[in-house]
């Protein structure tokens, strides 16, 4: 099974990085852009017979090893 998983700050977290970003594109002409959040996108093939441990195995290693639950929130895409 493969997936993507994507992870961005919740929306209540300030995003720096993204500020960085909406200001550059503005100053290079693109005034439309109102605001950007960035994130990470990390890709897993797993190696399980089953699509249903496959799913827990990857809730699991989000929950535990992925993200900060605190600041981030993740969502699971099969590709």
């Amino acid at each position: 099974m493969k997936v993507r998983v994507s992870i961005v700050l919740k929306q209540t977290v300030l995003d720096p990085q993204g500020q960085a970003i909406a200001m550059s594109l503005k100053n290079q002409g693109f005034s439309q852009v109102e605001n950007v959040r960035q994130g990470k996108i990390i890709d897993l093939e797993l190696n399980e017979k089953s699509s249903k441990t496959s799913k827990k195995t990857i809730k699991r290693i989000c929950e535990d090893l992925l993200i900060n639950p605190q600041i981030e929130t993740y969502s699971i895409q099969e590709v």
